[in-house]
């Protein structure tokens, strides 16, 4: 029944593995059905995820938002800890990558499909999700934009670059995918995002990139650039499908031309 409410209120698939597996964790931890346990019980659970579990705040919020959604939505159960519970914030800044070093990390991946998937990820600011579930029909090659669906199956267009659009050309004529842009050729599914994240990582190490860089990474440093770049920061928000502003200004924290501005008028104090 939690799976169905996700559905029905257009949660990405993403969110709810992620969710259910934070439902799994409570029972698991109390060795019972998680619809016999008890308010305090959560309560008591939360604590020990933030006291002792070792996980990180974003895990811990991941697993919070789990059990709200299938107390509240699925149970509608109205307890008063989901309210009053503030969980800590994250305080560590994404990790961003410079061109050359993104160039040289997408120089390794071997797998033709990977390669243009992880490509477009960072010419278009996409998540891996939404790319992995691009469809050949989603790439509108005369207004230069693709059509992405986002968290809660939201749509938003970004522009293409002509980059890009001529790789995926050139993609397209050797692979011909259909109807899935980056089609597994074993399943005939869109790929694993697994496997797209390892040879991300395996072609990181190759690179010789100590940076701490994930496929979500390339989103990040593509948000950075654009802002040093000049591009108004409520465009970018537009582009990366972000709700709020404030989701999108952490990238001023990033920037080298931020840190320019803030040099320069230190100087002249």
């Amino acid at each position: 029944r939690m799976l169905e409410d996700m559905e029905l209120n257009g949660l990405s698939e993403s969110t709810k593995y992620r969710y259910i597996a934070g439902v799994r964790k409570l029972s698991r931890y109390y060795k019972r059905s998680p619809e016999k346990i008890s308010e305090g019980e959560v309560r008591d659970f939360i604590i020990y995820l933030v006291k002792e579990s070792g996980l990180a705040p974003d895990s811990i919020r991941v697993i919070f938002c789990g059990m709200k959604f299938f107390y509240q939505k699925t149970l509608g159960r109205k307890w008063r800890c989901f309210d009053i519970i503030r969980l800590p914030q994250s305080k560590h800044l994404p990790v961003v990558l410079s061109s050359e070093e993104i160039k040289k990390i997408l120089s390794y991946i071997r797998n033709p499909t990977y390669r243009m998937a992880l490509t477009l990820i960072y010419a278009c600011g996409l998540r891996l999700s939404e790319c992995i579930n691009l469809r050949v029909e989603d790439i509108d090659s005369d207004r230069m934009v693709v059509k992405v669906k986002g968290k809660g199956n939201k749509e938003r267009y970004v522009p293409l670059p002509e980059h890009a659009l001529h790789l995926l050309r050139v993609y397209w004529r050797i692979n011909r995918p259909f109807p899935w842009l980056f089609q597994s050729q074993r399943t005939g599914k869109p790929i694993c995002s697994t496997c797209l994240q390892k040879a991300f990582r395996d072609a990181r190490g190759k690179a010789n990139v100590n940076k701490k860089a994930t496929v979500h990474t390339l989103r990040h440093s593509y948000a950075t650039h654009l802002l040093e770049n000049g591009v108004d920061i409520r465009i970018i928000q537009g582009a990366l499908g972000h709700k709020r502003a404030g989701s999108t200004v952490i990238y001023t924290h990033l920037t080298s031309k931020t840190d320019r501005i803030l040099l320069d008028a230190v100087n002249q104090m």
